[in-house]
């Protein structure tokens, strides 16, 4: 006999091949790059896609854990780098790649991260102009987040001194480049935002650079902590041509420090002038005011009412007649209505008298209980009869009155009724059910008639 314990099962085969692949060293970790093939986002899941260049096609399984940690979103067709490890999924038998990190290829990869979190808070309406807070045109305190070794905080304060000595900077330093640079910028605008009453507006910003050196200003953190802040921000990161998600979110955007400055400041010498242009605007406005409410006074002076007030009050003492009569008609007639209305009242009222109800109530039930006790009556005497007729009907169909003209019915031991000579044999014992009581018969002869077949 031919031995099958050679033979493994399909179950044992893809453990053992999972096994190899998790023991071998360069499968523990690899890194691949290709293009997003098969990629359909499912929410609050596991993504499921392909990996593919142009000769190889690879499955990818991206855990939710793992794919909630990308800080952009992939698409299909987008070309990635990706690292995990190999393995088998023993219930089809196929090996797939793990990912467990991924992000764009290329040199786009900041562009498209960038061009994603734009979309997201824009969907948002995290740039709306509705959302634009306006600047106060003479600020007592201006905070600014940069850096305190930088030329900005020095274009600044040189800027606001000049023009508006008044307002007073606050320096909240944070480092402006590099990896922990976002986080800086946040702890720093979280200062000021627990002493926001102190401070009229904000100014963040640094000088320019690439990309890469203005990153930390497009972090969604840092963003959405700018939209957040209680007072306006003015938002100076870059040279002119460079913008940030910082610039896009802030309350207004300035293309240097100085511009930045001059925004939250008014300059004192425009606005000294401005103030004696106003002055000098009120005293001609207040001087032609006073000559028109001089004239109108001599106008009502000189007027016949003030000459003679009394007169005012005649076509006043006239009219109150007049009124104090037309009251006086309407109370009449009001009264008089009242009176009809209690003699219908009081009619309705006696109409309603508790006895005449109770009298028609006592008509009512007697006449109800005389047509109760006449139908209760008609139904005992049809129901009397009814079962007349049933008792009669199961008389005339009653086995025991067929019995007592002489007829018998049969059954076997079992007590089964014989309803042919096929069912009984000879020799036979069976029971003869009679009128008034039973006997055994024991079968002679069974003779079949020819008649009945």
């Amino acid at each position: 006999m031919e031995n099958h314990d050679k033979y493994l099962s399909v179950s044992d085969l893809n453990y053992y091949i999972n096994l190899k692949f998790k023991n071998d060293p360069y499968l523990h970790q690899v890194f691949l790059k290709g293009e997003l093939s098969n990629f359909r986002y499912r929410r609050n899941s596991h993504q499921y896609f392909s990996l593919k260049d142009e000769k190889a096609k690879i499955s990818v399984v991206m855990f939710r854990s793992a794919f909630e940690k990308l800080k952009f979103k992939p698409e299909e067709g987008m070309k990635v780098y990706v690292s995990g490890y190999i393995g088998v999924y023993p219930p089809q038998g196929t090996y797939q790649f793990y990912a467990q990190t991924m992000e764009p290829a290329g040199l786009g990869e900041l562009y498209e991260r960038l061009r994603q979190l734009q979309d997201k808070l824009s969907k948002e309406g995290l740039f709306a102009a509705e959302h634009k807070k306006k600047l106060p045109r003479f600020p007592d305190k201006i905070a600014v987040v940069t850096s305190a070794s930088g030329a900005v905080i020095h274009d600044i304060m040189v800027t606001a001194n000049r023009r508006f000595p008044h307002a007073e900077i606050d320096l909240f330093p944070a480092q402006v480049q590099g990896d922990t640079a976002a986080e800086s910028l946040v702890n720093a605008m979280n200062q000021i935002k627990e002493r926001a009453s102190e401070y009229d507006v904000m100014i963040i910003g640094r000088g320019g650079g690439s990309l890469e050196d203005l990153w930390p200003f497009n972090e969604e953190i840092v963003v959405r902590s700018v939209y957040s802040m209680p007072m306006p921000v003015i938002s100076s990161v870059g040279h002119e041509t460079d913008t940030t998600l910082c610039d896009l979110v802030a309350d207004v955007r300035a293309a240097t420090p100085t511009a930045a400055a001059e925004y939250a400041t008014p300059n004192l010498s425009d606005e000294l002038a401005g103030l004696h242009q106003l002055q000098s605007r009120l005293l001609t406005s207040m001087q032609a005011c006073i000559r028109e409410r001089k004239q109108a006074l001599l106008r009502i002076q000189n007027s016949p009412i003030m000459r003679e007030p009394m007169r005012l009050y005649d076509q006043q003492v006239q009219s109150v007649d007049q009124l104090t009569g037309r009251l006086m008609q309407i109370i009449k007639v009001i009264l008089q209505n009242n009176r009809q209305n209690l003699k219908i009242s009081e009619q309705k009222l006696l109409a309603q008298s508790p006895k005449r109800l109770l009298e028609r109530t006592k008509q009512s039930n007697d006449y109800l209980n005389q047509r109760l006790l006449n139908a209760i009556k008609t139904l005992l005497k049809d129901k009397r009869i009814a079962f007349q007729q049933q008792v009669q009907t199961l008389e005339d169909i009653s086995p025991l009155k067929v019995l007592s003209r002489g007829y018998v019915y049969t059954t076997d031991q079992a007590g089964k009724t014989i309803m042919s000579t096929k069912n009984i044999a000879k020799d036979e014992v069976l029971n003869l059910h009679f009128a008034d009581g039973k006997a055994k018969a024991k079968i002679l002869e069974v003779e079949d008639n020819e008649d009945a077949k």
